[in-house]
């Protein structure tokens, strides 16, 4: 199994505290220590210096290679000093400030939560200062799926059915539902899972895939449900789901990341040929036009054919628009 973007960063995390202690230290034996290849510990060096306590030039990593040797110029960003109480910067102020107006208008807060909100947004101005002025001359307005949180929100609150129009990408259609919340939760998208009424079985609803949304008065009755485990992510594949077979050239090395997959080999090319299982292969056509040029399906051959296909009707639209 290739890498995952969690157990580099824990590497990486390793990896400054091993530095900080071995200045100029070897390439070749720190590569070995860590049990990766020079090539992955200079990826990982290249990564270091956008790391640090804040993203300010004096506070991010300096951290260079000859090939040879690692060289830490700053090694006191992470030392004892670095424990120092952080202040705000007005950037940071502001940002935070603007944030917190904008969540204070979301439709379904609950009144607790927003006046929390209120009361924290007051004290914050209070400590900014003069840096609190830029942050009234802004304003941010939330797209539909923060509107559908804060109702599907308030559904749960006040255990209350709910009636959505949703998006299914794999039929291409809308379709109207009555469901029953049972839980939001957040893997990579934030996502509603709920008893679905239409389908009288549990599904799960992406909210920015919700086209409309609306609370009703009558009561939610989910039916005991164990909660799944996400522990694993939000995609599980059973060994006995379809398998498919994607190349994706440097480009598209993102798709081992956010995929599970079986196997992930390196190509000549720096790319990679990922294995990967899915109950329903023909939602990977997706996949495949987001890619573009960074990758293609090499098996199995009937959805690498339709896939082709779908990206011919999507120029021919194109080019009719145009």
């Amino acid at each position: 199994m290739a890498t995952n973007a969690i157990d580099r960063t824990r590497r990486m995390l390793s990896l400054v505290t091993y530095l900080r202690e071995r200045p100029g230290a070897r390439v070749d034996e720190v590569a070995r220590a860590f049990g990766i290849s020079q090539d992955e510990l200079i990826s990982d060096l290249s990564v270091l210096p956008m790391c640090g306590t804040s993203f300010r030039g004096g506070d991010l990593l300096d951290i260079d290679t000859d090939g040879e040797h690692i060289w830490w110029y700053n090694a006191e960003a992470t030392g004892s000093s670095a424990g120092e109480p952080l202040r705000l910067a007005a950037d940071e102020a502001t940002a935070l400030l603007v944030a917190a107006r904008a969540v204070a208008t979301l439709p379904g807060l609950r009144d607790g939560d927003r006046e929390a909100l209120l009361r924290a947004t007051a004290k914050l101005e209070a400590a900014a200062g003069e840096s609190a002025g830029a942050s009234s001359r802004l304003s941010v307005t939330f797209e539909s799926e923060g509107e559908v949180f804060a109702v599907a929100d308030r559904a749960l609150t006040e255990r209350r059915r709910l009636r959505i129009r949703y998006y299914s990408p794999g039929r291409d259609e809308l379709t109207d539902r009555e469901i029953d919340p049972v839980r939001l939760f957040a893997v990579g998208h934030t996502y509603l899972e709920a008893w679905c009424r239409r389908s009288e079985a549990r599904r799960t609803f992406r909210l920015d895939r919700v086209a409309s949304v609306e609370l009703l008065d009558t009561p939610a009755d989910p039916p005991p449900v164990e909660p799944r485990d996400l522990s694993e992510g939000l995609v599980q594949p059973a060994a006995s789901d379809p398998e498919v077979i994607i190349e994706v050239g440097p480009g598209g090395r993102w798709v081992a990341e956010y995929y599970p997959h079986d196997t992930a080999e390196e190509l000549a090319d720096g790319g990679l040929r990922i294995t990967l299982r899915t109950p329903d292969p023909a939602t990977l056509r997706r996949l495949a036009l987001r890619l573009g040029g960074d990758g293609r399906i090499v098996a199995p051959v009937e959805l690498a054919d339709s896939a082709r296909e779908a990206a011919r009707a999507a120029l021919a639209a194109y080019d009719t628009l145009v």
